[in-house]
């Protein structure tokens, strides 16, 4: 992923490369030619995704001359508030790089391989049932919403306990659910050790001011002081990414009618837009699709 970009712009180039120094590693060898059970450890993937969607912002603003300030507001889905907080100004690439190494090996070292686990419920799923199969599961370990995707897509988290119970409860329930294959139980109470080491990278951290508001995961709402944006990224590392909410407060009270994708993939796209119908989505991926869309600004 990002070869492209790389290959295409010189300003993408430059975002690579200030991650690779960064890091004192080629990760960018390692985002473009895999091997992909090395990229996706999540030490590497969280810096490796803010890697593509920077490189893409980089070159949307120096090439085409379209920027943060045409916007109204950023967002992005867990590991994705660094990248969007990046993109904003409050913190530089370089440093956003490293926080996220760093948060990748906090959530990775909080619980030893197999004792978390997380699962999807997807179909007729809202986030009350979703809530109710949870608070089923906490009864035997350790079980919370960890992502408020959409409706039909939520995830839990915690303990392994706590999710095989709660499986059996969504069977019960007529539920659809699939344990997902990760490495640890992001965003529940069990990833506390990771935000005790996130509130002290964060508490050393530069902040700048913002640009333009992020809306937060963990408050669905427009946050820019800096202060309040350190708690946030700490309460986010075992808080709930209220993705749907904060869509649906963007294009609601927030008067959005437009979001752009920036990066990898096309995922957040059709999240928004079953969360927003009426809104238009964009995701950003190549080299082509920056310059369509400078051509729309």
């Amino acid at each position: 992923m990002g070869r492209a970009l790389h290959d295409a712009f010189a300003s993408a180039r430059e975002v690579f490369q200030e991650i690779d120094d960064a890091l004192g590693e080629k990760l960018s060898k390692l985002i473009f030619e895999g091997p992909a059970e090395a990229l996706t450890l999540t030490a590497n993937a969280q810096p490796a995704l803010m890697a593509v969607s920077l490189a893409a912002m980089r070159a949307l603003e120096r090439e085409f001359k379209v920027g943060v300030s045409n916007a109204a507001f950023v967002a992005g889905h867990s590991l994705g508030e660094y990248s969007a907080l990046a993109a904003a100004g409050a913190l530089t690439i370089a440093d956003a790089a490293r926080l996220l190494r760093l948060r990748g090996n906090a959530m990775q070292a909080a619980v030893p391989v197999g004792e978390g686990a997380m699962a999807a419920l997807i179909g007729k799923v809202d986030v009350a049932l979703a809530e109710e199969i949870a608070a089923k599961g906490a009864e035997a370990g350790v079980c919370v919403v960890a992502n408020d995707n959409n409706v039909g897509n939520v995830v839990i988290s915690g303990s392994k306990a706590g999710i095989d119970a709660a499986l059996a409860y969504a069977k019960e329930k007529g539920a659809r659910a699939i344990a997902l294959n990760v490495s640890a139980p992001f965003h529940s109470p069990l990833m506390q050790p990771a935000a005790e080491a996130m509130a002290e990278a964060l508490a050393k951290a530069e902040i700048a001011p913002l640009a333009v508001p992020l809306v937060a995961n963990v408050t669905a709402r427009p946050v820019q002081e800096p202060a309040s944006i350190r708690r946030l990224l700490v309460e986010q590392v075992t808080g709930r990414v209220r993705w749907r909410e904060s869509v649906e407060w963007m294009a609601g009270e927030g008067g959005v009618a437009r979001f752009v994708e920036i990066g990898a993939g096309k995922q957040l796209s059709g999240m928004i837009k079953r969360n927003a119908p009426d809104t238009e989505t964009l995701a950003l991926n190549e080299p082509a699709d920056l310059e369509a869309f400078a051509k729309t600004i």
